[in-house]
Order: C-alpha cells, then structure tokens, then sequence
C-alpha cells in the first residue's frame, strides 16, 4: 500500500472510529477499555463540564449518558414548584455531594442564593472542589468535607473501592476500606458555611443509609417545616429501625411524595411511608 492510500485509509479509520465512540455503546466500550493509570477525566456536557475517575461507577456514568441522574434534579424542581414551595434566593443544603454532579445540575437552575454541599469521602470531595470551581460556582456553593452525623468528632467510613457513591458509615463489603472522617450536627455545619437555619429552603440527602442519623442531628430544620428529599431505604435501616425513621419524620411532617424506582409516584401521609418496598425516593412536603 502506498503512502497516499495508506493515509487516506487511516483517515477513513479514524472518522469511523470517532463515530463509533461517540455513541452510548461505543463511549461504554472506552471507559472500560481505559486503564488505571488514567486517573481522571474532564467531559463537557454542553451547560457543564465534569471532572470524574474513570475507576469509579459514577464517572462511567457520566461519560457514557452525560449526566448521573439529572431527571431527578429535574422531577424534584418541577414538583416543588408545582406545591408552590417557594426556594427562589433560598440555601440549598445538599448532604452527600458525591463530586458534585447534582451540585452542579442545581447551580445550573438558578433558583438557590446559596449552596452548601456536605461530602465525607476524601476521594469525592477533590473532585466536587474542582468541578464546583470549573464550572465557575466558586461564590455559589460552600463545600464541607465531613459527615452530617448526631455527633461532632470523628466516624468510621468505609470507602468503596470501585463505586464511591457507596461509600458510607455502613460497611456492606468485606473490600471497602475503614477511615475515620470527621463528623459534625447539621446547624453546626450551617454555622460554619455563614448560612442561618432560617435560610435554608430544601434539603438534598443521599447518604447510603444514614439518613437516620443524619436527620436526628437537624430536628431544628424539622421544625422549621423545610422540604426534605432524601432517599429511603428499609434494606440499609432494618424493619425495625425503618418503623422508628418513620415515626420520627412523622412528628415533624405529615404528607410526602413518594418516587418509586419503576417511574410511579404516589403522594402519602408520611406515617405510611412503606417499610416493605425497595429504595425510593421521598420529599417531605412542609
């Protein structure tokens, strides 16, 4: 083959290979295909860019869908406004940042005068840093590097070694890795990042089965009647801790939206939240 034959063969190569990988199958095939020593990788995602580890399950899925559960940022501002639960200039507190894919999809709204976001993983929290200052929301959101727990001091975590969004208090494999991180109450997070309790319009919380905890820590907040969403998982908490979680959001709220994982949603007393379903969703509604 000769040169000029061979050149436009590369050409042809390379033009379908980048048609290739630029569709969902072919952008699967390369992340899997990159190798550990590719640490980390910056996509643009047309309104954001997103700094992510190849090796980690929620970097795969931004890199082969563009986003990691946008909808669910979408569905939940579509509902507050559809309840008339004013958030506009309000502080979003948003607990377990993760590196910051929701944290971005909530600057990019512009409804919220302030961002707190809350991330105990050390691995995460490098990259919710850098995709917050990327994305140019230095002076939106507030990260904090710790656990929202009922104690102020330090707590075991247990890093997931290869889906860091699983990363939790709770240990469920025998790969995850013990550190201790620190821990602190919610109000005395808030008081850190220069927000008033009074502020705070919505809560956003998916901490891998800590919710209970967490949530015993910002009854002040509970009070105050502020929209909740968090997840609810019976599976994590045991039936009996489950009861308890429910009779205790039930003394601060009485309705909620339930977001189930088969699309469906069913709004409820909060008393009768379902202790035997899989993980879903629920807001709390003021």
């Amino acid at each position: 083959m000769d040169n000029s034959l061979a050149r436009m063969f590369r050409r042809l190569r390379d033009r379908l290979a980048s048609r290739f990988f630029d569709t969902r199958y072919g952008r699967d095939l390369l992340i899997k295909a990159i190798g550990s020593r590719t640490r980390f990788i910056t996509v643009d995602n047309g309104d954001h860019l997103i700094t992510f580890s190849p090796a980690d399950y929620l970097g795969r899925s931004v890199f082969v869908k563009g986003h990691f559960d946008r909808d669910h940022v979408d569905r939940l501002m579509r509902h507050l406004k559809a309840l008339g639960l004013g958030i506009e200039g309000k502080t979003l507190l948003e607990i377990g940042g993760n590196i910051g894919t929701h944290t971005i999809y909530f600057a990019l709204t512009g409804a919220f005068g302030r961002i707190v976001t809350v991330e105990p993983d050390p691995r995460n929290f490098e990259l919710l840093v850098e995709n917050i200052t990327q994305n140019g929301f230095d002076e939106l959101v507030v990260p904090i590097n710790c656990a929202a727990s009922d104690i102020e001091g330090q707590i075991d975590f247990f890093l997931h070694p290869d889906n860091h969004g699983k990363s939790s208090p709770n240990s469920r494999s025998a790969a995850d890795i013990k550190i201790a991180v620190p821990a602190r109450p919610v109000p005395a997070i808030l008081a850190d990042a220069g927000i008033a309790e009074a502020d705070v319009g919505l809560v956003w919380m998916d901490i891998e089965g800590y919710e209970p905890i967490a949530c015993r820590s910002m009854t002040s907040l509970f009070e105050r009647r502020v929209s909740v969403h968090c997840e609810f998982t019976s599976e994590f908490y045991g039936a009996e801790k489950a009861a308890e979680f429910v009779g205790f959001l039930a003394r601060y709220y009485e309705d909620c939206l339930v977001f189930f994982n088969d699309d469906s949603m069913a709004r409820m007393k909060v008393a009768d939240i379902p202790l035997d379903r899989e993980q879903f969703d629920i807001l709390l509604i003021p």
